[in-house]
């Protein structure tokens, strides 16, 4: 997985904090006397903050600036975390993949959420999630394509177009073989596909296909051992 920059990780501890603290982009840059357009580009890695900016914005959260870049630090550690996401809102098929899960013998910790805005939340720490600015992120995403709020393929986009998740794998999740929506997945940077139902056999497949090989199975399947 490549390494995020520091520029990235800063704008993304200094969004959690002034979450955590409950300010608004406006506030933080009248607390910090910078322009709220300033903060909107420096959250989203968009800018190279000054040395001085730094130390303003560490001050207005309350934070000293080695603090602050400690909790950069801590979020491109968490970056290395192993748990899976699954977005899907059928519950049948949850159960099924859960199931697919435990057959193979893949013992990680296994997230569901069931819409694409709740994805986007919980991925970049946002909205319920806000707690989670400097916990792990996931090592694989399955991505439903048909979901309700925003569909996969709009979450998919999103998230490979930021720096900070580009090169999580994206499984497509989908419930036919259309050519179309398999080659534009492709083409925004999907992993690859599983036609749903998701079962041992075509689950397995996509995994060695990732080389996730030990970060995903810890132990092996009951019908595999002796």
């Amino acid at each position: 997985m490549a390494v995020v920059d520091l520029r990235t990780l800063l704008g993304i501890a200094i969004k959690g904090e002034r979450s955590i603290r409950g300010f608004s982009q406006e506030e933080l840059a009248e607390r910090a006397g910078l322009h709220r357009t300033y903060i909107s580009d420096v959250e989203r890695g968009a800018r190279n903050p000054s040395i001085e900016s730094i130390e303003k914005l560490a001050r207005a959260l309350e934070l000293s600036i080695s603090a602050l870049f400690e909790r950069a630090g801590n979020r491109s550690a968490a970056k290395r975390g192993e748990d899976i996401l699954l977005v899907e809102d059928s519950i049948d098929d949850i159960e099924l993949t859960t199931r697919a899960f435990a057959k193979a013998g893949i013992t990680n910790s296994l997230h569901c959420v069931r819409d694409g805005e709740e994805a986007l939340d919980y991925i970049f720490a946002a909205g319920p999630y806000m707690h989670r600015c400097y916990a792990p992120l996931p090592q694989v995403i399955l991505l439903d394509l048909n979901l309700p709020k925003k569909s996969g393929v709009e979450v998919l986009k999103r998230l490979k177009t930021d720096r900070l998740t580009r090169e999580i794998p994206v499984i497509v999740l989908t419930g036919s073989r259309r050519d179309r929506d398999i080659r534009e997945c492709r083409r925004l940077g999907a992993a690859n596909y599983l036609v749903k139902p998701v079962d041992f056999e075509n689950f397995s497949r996509i995994t060695r296909y990732l080389s996730l090989g030990w970060k995903l199975v810890n132990a092996e399947p009951s019908h595999m051992r002796t």
